[in-house]
């Protein structure tokens, strides 16, 4: 078992290409591999899996099959972490012997999972090396699909493999500066989820004061459902003091003043690099 650190920004193809020249052009940064990857997401018939916030895939890549389970995540210093296993395997079917000894055991009936969608893209890779911190910058280009629907995937993905879990948010603000992007706590899987007709998820119940946590989720979900972000409805006051404290006050309030012109989430974020900083500098001190 290992444990997972990384920031995923969801953006436009356009900025996803602005994003790859701009740090590829870095001192600090050097070239990686590129590959192809085909994922098959397996759940039971109830999703119930996704209902933990667990993930099962089989990944080929290559000639090779790695089968993969990641827990429910966290965040800690604006990053993402959650428990990862991952085992090599001979063929693209699941081995379920070596989930035994892991959560699912309890949880669920291994023999009632199937493949239920599918994320498949190539990816190429960036190596970010600073002092004694080593970070993996993955661009993923592809299609996430589930029964008959489908839709493009763009992601520019940091993820921390040694050294100062600080500079992992610290560079995903940097390209944010330069490019669109947005922070994204949906994940690939739950897009799959989701285009399977498996995965509903509401925005929440009017009048609630959400952590910034809870602020970056629903956004994300609206991202998701490709709908507007309803300002009104929320007391946003706990999120407005964090914004105070990472002392980007003046772009809370730019930021906010458009989500409630009714603009949608993903036009916002793909419109101007704002929103993308706003959420970074949110998830920075959201434990704090």
């Amino acid at each position: 078992m290992a444990t997972e650190l990384e920031i995923k920004l969801s953006v436009s193809e356009a900025a996803q290409k602005m994003a790859f020249e701009w740090l590829s052009a870095l001192p600090a940064v050097r070239p990686g591999k590129t590959k192809k990857l085909i994922n098959r997401y397996f759940d039971t018939p109830h999703a119930d899996l996704n209902r933990v916030k667990a993930a099962l895939r089989v990944r080929k890549a290559g000639d090779d099959y790695i089968q993969t389970l990641k827990t429910r995540g966290e965040f800690v210093d604006g990053a993402h972490r959650r428990e990862e296993w991952e085992w090599p395997i001979a063929g693209p079917e699941l081995d379920l012997s070596l989930l035994e000894e892991t959560p699912l055991k309890a949880d669920l009936d291994l023999q009632s999972l199937q493949v239920v969608f599918e994320t498949n893209f190539q990816r190429r890779v960036l190596w970010l090396e600073e002092a004694q911190t080593a970070i993996e910058i993955a661009f993923d280009r592809g299609r996430v699909s589930g029964n008959d629907a489908s839709w493009p995937l763009h992601e520019v993905e940091f993820e921390l493999k040694s050294g100062d879990a600080g500079k992992l948010v610290a560079w995903a603000l940097a390209l944010a500066r330069k490019v669109p992007v947005f922070l994204n706590l949906v994940s690939k899987a739950e897009q799959g989820y989701f285009l399977a007709g498996l995965y509903r998820p509401g925005i929440g119940p009017k009048g609630e004061l959400p952590s910034v946590i809870e602020f970056l989720h629903r956004l994300s979900v609206c991202w998701l459902l490709e709908k507007p972000f309803p300002v009104s409805d929320y007391d946003l006051s706990v999120v407005a003091r964090a914004a105070e404290i990472a002392g980007c006050s003046e772009l809370w309030e730019r930021v906010t003043s458009e989500l409630a012109t009714g603009v949608d989430v993903r036009d916002l974020a793909n419109g101007s690099t704002e929103l993308g900083v706003l959420q970074l500098q949110l998830a920075a001190v959201a434990d704090r």
